[in-house]
């Protein structure tokens, strides 16, 4: 049976931050779970367009349940401040959506001075779920969803040069940080059922969809040669909307389980179905090393110390 918007359960009574909320896969998330009833978060990278969104959805959406978060997923202080605005006025989070991302920028850094890719797509969404890991605890039957890319397929994890030092290329390490996100996922749920705390990990990944990281790629770039590559391949795109869709099953179907992932039928485009993780990703102890280093370079930016500690708690 074809899986679509109209399969999502009733949302009502849930609680959903999604990053990257602002446009693409995000706003389209956000708008599905908003028109089920949910309350969203918008995290975006500014107010701005956090309000912007907000409006469009008020306008698009029958539903008020829309709150706003600014959270600057390049700066890790930023993101522990923007967090604990979010412990204080909510009880529980039920659903978190690790949607936020960059795409193949000329070689940048964050604030704190890691690759952006890998600082935007990995360390950020891996440091923000662990530090609401204890909010979302409070709900049985919680999610974490981890946005990845086909992208995953080409990944490898240079385990001794992370930040692309040796030599950038923004492909090879728009791969890695797109792994990255499902090592995280699967060695997340792992330690979850260790934990034997009831909160589902799960990635999942849009195949090829027209979102905004094509333009803003060839923006940054200068790349007339992307260019005319996005143009000629424009027709094997599918919609955002349609690209959300893999998403919105891990995040709402109940048949959906810790450690799944979920992608377009033909892994580039139709509609969503369970669909084989990268290779690499299932190497555990790469997983368990990729976590270690990650949780290093996080460190005192953002308190992930009760997150931590409820996963490290075997029960």
């Amino acid at each position: 049976m074809t899986w679509s918007i109209n399969s999502i359960p009733s949302q009502e009574g849930r609680t959903v931050f999604v990053t990257g909320a602002n446009s693409g896969l995000g706003f389209d998330t956000a708008q599905a779970l908003l028109e089920k009833g949910a309350t969203v978060i918008l995290g975006c990278r500014t107010l701005e367009k956090a309000e912007r969104s907000r409006q469009k959805l008020l306008d698009e959406t029958d539903c008020g349940k829309i709150d706003v978060l600014e959270i600057d997923l390049a700066d890790l202080e930023k993101v522990n401040e923007a967090l604990d605005k979010i412990a204080v006025k909510y009880k529980k989070l039920d659903l978190l959506i690790n949607n936020a991302g960059v795409m193949a920028p000329p070689q940048t850094f964050s604030k704190q001075g890691f690759e952006l890719q890998f600082a935007v797509n990995h360390l950020s969404h891996m440091a923000l779920t662990l530090k609401l890991l204890p909010l979302i605890a409070k709900q049985p039957g919680s999610r974490v969803v981890t946005v990845s890319s086909g992208a995953q397929y080409m990944g490898k994890i240079n385990l001794d040069d992370l930040q692309g030092g040796e030599g950038y290329d923004r492909w090879s390490s728009y791969s890695q940080s797109k792994l990255a996100n499902v090592m995280f996922a699967l060695e997340l749920s792992k330690r979850l059922q260790q934990s034997n705390l009831d909160i589902a990990s799960l990635s999942a990944h849009p195949g090829l969809a027209r979102t905004n990281l094509q333009s803003t790629s060839v923006k940054l770039n200068g790349s007339w040669q992307e260019a005319i590559a996005y143009k000629l391949m424009d027709p094997m795109f599918q919609s955002s909307r349609m690209g959300a869709l893999p998403q919105l099953l891990a995040a709402t179907d109940p048949t959906a389980k810790t450690g799944e992932q979920y992608g377009p039928r033909f892994n580039f485009r139709g509609y969503p179905k369970i669909c084989r993780i990268a290779p690499s990703a299932l190497n555990s102890d790469e997983r368990e090393q990729l976590w270690q280093l990650s949780e290093k370079l996080i460190g005192d930016a953002v308190d992930i110390s009760k997150g931590k500690e409820l996963l490290s708690t075997k029960k």
